[in-house]
């Protein structure tokens, strides 16, 4: 067969444009390939719809935000199973924002949803649908990017815990970039400092520093450029008005999102409370200590006495219990009363209970509370006065009477006087001149107030008296009595 002129040209060129068009349509499967490859490997969740909504293409980020396979050409709008809106609504898939963009044919931003997964799981979420168009501008389908939320919610809801805490706190926090200007300041930090917040913030850390511990915030700052914590140590702070308050201090770096330190969180603790704590217990432990020691000088003195006139061991024993026992009466009403002292009245009723018979006693005088000293001896000398009634007076059963009586006289200088008379209606016999009791009464008991005390006999009974300056005593109410 002879060809025309020109014809093999002719077939030539007419299979280059059919080359051509082969090629280009294996280019664009292969751009087509590319650009999945391409959305398929990003970490955030993509799918795209046609026209009419229905599901053409989607990653594998957007099936694991969505916790199921989406079906290909049967799926319309949306990957997800079911949608609520931000307050918990349910939301239609024919309602979600990527719908709306493919029916209003523009672009939804800045609207909020929760994606629910088959097994219940919730996902906040917000969503980019962009309408996609081709060469002439109509619209062909349209792409969505999910931004999974719930590690920005998890974040925004322990800052805003934390935050709720710091300003709870009533320890004050602040912190402070690396030149020691204040940055924040909680409600803690203005009732501590007393200044405002806005009297605080962008101001020096050094205002509340008292000018002899200014070191301190070299040695703070170069601490925290190194990244070290300053453990809890006590100082001092100043406040506004002036006034220093002692702090237990604790200071950590405070670093930026790429981990470099850009200033220091303070934690500052009033320990007031606690110094004047520390103050009153180691004034007590004094205190008890010197007690301690009165006490065991009062008891060695006894047993020194008693131990001089004992006639057996046996009297020794009970004779030094007993007084211990009055001793321990008398520091029972200390005690009760926080070591302030205790009134007369309740002095000589602890003192008079072992032998069973107040009734047969009386007893005026205003409300005096006498000193912790003063009642410790005093009680022994109530003892000793009763122990020698219950041997040989009224509290031994014999016919008579106990007065006692006390009060504070102003003729020239203040005086506490007390009276203890005993009488009966036969002879009694009298506290032996030389025993323990005698030392008791006339020396010293009064001299532990400060005063003098003498006994007086006579055949029916007798009279003990003390005097001391009433400054050793307080007067509660000169005018109520007891009887």
């Amino acid at each position: 067969m002879q060809l025309e002129p020109g014809s093999l040209a002719s077939k030539d060129d007419s299979c280059r444009p059919a080359l051509a068009n082969g090629e280009l349509e294996r280019a664009l499967l292969r751009k087509d390939n590319l650009f999945h490859q391409v959305l398929e490997a990003l970490p955030v969740a993509i799918y795209t719809t046609d026209r009419s909504g229905k599901i053409t293409f989607y990653n594998r980020a957007a099936a694991e935000l969505a916790g199921r396979e989406p079906q290909i050409g049967v799926d319309e709008w949306c990957v997800t199973f079911r949608l609520f809106t931000p307050d918990g609504n349910p939301l239609p898939h024919e309602d979600c924002p990527m719908a709306v963009a493919l029916k209003e044919n523009r672009p939804i931003r800045n609207q909020e949803a929760i994606a629910q997964r088959p097994d219940g799981t919730l996902i906040p979420f917000l969503p980019f649908p962009t309408p996609l168009r081709d060469e002439t501008g109509e619209l062909i389908g349209a792409v969505n990017l999910l931004v999974d939320l719930s590690e920005r919610r998890q974040a925004e809801e322990v800052r805003q815990h934390l935050s709720a805490i710091v300003e709870s706190s009533f320890d004050a926090i602040v912190s402070k970039d690396l030149n020691g200007v204040i940055k924040s300041w909680n409600h803690g930090a203005e009732r501590l400092f007393r200044y405002p917040a806005s009297e605080a913030i962008g101001k020096p850390i050094t205002m509340l520093i008292p000018a002899d511990r200014q070191d301190e915030e070299v040695y703070i700052l170069d601490r925290i450029r190194n990244g070290e914590r300053v453990e809890s140590y006590e100082t001092v702070r100043r406040r506004k008005d002036g006034s220093l308050v002692p702090v237990s201090l604790t200071i950590s770096p405070v670093r930026d999102g790429a981990g470099r330190i850009v200033g220091a969180s303070k934690i500052a603790r009033d320990i007031s409370a606690a110094k004047e704590s520390e103050y009153r217990i180691r004034a007590l432990m004094r205190e008890v200590n010197h007690r301690v020691k009165n006490q065991y000088a009062v008891i060695l003195s006894m047993i020194r006495e008693t131990n001089k006139r004992s006639r057996n061991p046996d009297a020794f024993e009970r004779d030094v219990r007993e007084r211990i026992m009055a001793l321990s009466a008398s520091h029972d009403l200390l005690v009760s009363d926080d070591w302030r002292g205790a009134n007369v009245f309740e002095l000589l009723l602890a003192q008079l209970k072992p032998f069973g018979s107040e009734e047969r006693i009386s007893m005026s005088g205003p409300s005096v509370v006498l000193g912790p000293n003063a009642v410790q001896h005093l009680g022994i000398a109530f003892h000793e006065l009763a122990t020698n009634s219950a041997k040989y007076g009224v509290l031994a059963g014999v016919s008579g009477q106990i007065v006692v009586a006390w009060g504070i006289e102003t003729a020239e200088t203040k005086l506490f006087r007390l009276t203890w008379s005993e009488t009966v209606h036969s002879k009694i016999e009298k506290v032996a001149h030389s025993g323990f009791g005698t030392v008791v009464l006339t020396r010293v008991a009064p001299q532990a107030m400060g005063g003098t005390g003498w006994i007086q006999h006579h055949p029916n009974g007798l009279v003990w008296t003390l005097e001391a300056p009433a400054d050793l005593v307080e007067t509660l109410s000169a005018n109520s009595s007891v009887a």
